[in-house]
């Protein structure tokens, strides 16, 4: 069976405040992707209060909880950082 490439690169990072996990490539200090799943949002406190407030979570920059788990799996080791 073939992988699909577009998530070629990616690693799982769990939040560690509300156990999120996403799939994240870190391109540079400044440039992260972050694929969300359908679970993993619905289990992010940041986005369960947009969706309560009845703002849409496209327009979100992110959960600020998930980047600094992001942020401690670059320091740690667990997430590379490596130019497409």
């Amino acid at each position: 069976m073939r992988t699909d490439p577009r998530f070629d690169g990616l690693a799982p990072v769990c939040c560690a405040t509300c156990g999120a996990s996403v799939l994240v490539a870190k391109f540079s200090a400044a440039h992260t992707s972050v694929q969300w799943s359908l679970p993993a949002m619905r289990s992010c406190w940041e986005f369960a209060a947009l969706v309560a407030g009845g703002e849409p979570t496209a327009l979100s920059p992110g959960c600020g909880k998930l980047r600094a788990s992001i942020e401690e799996a670059v320091r740690s080791g667990r997430l590379a950082v490596a130019p497409p």
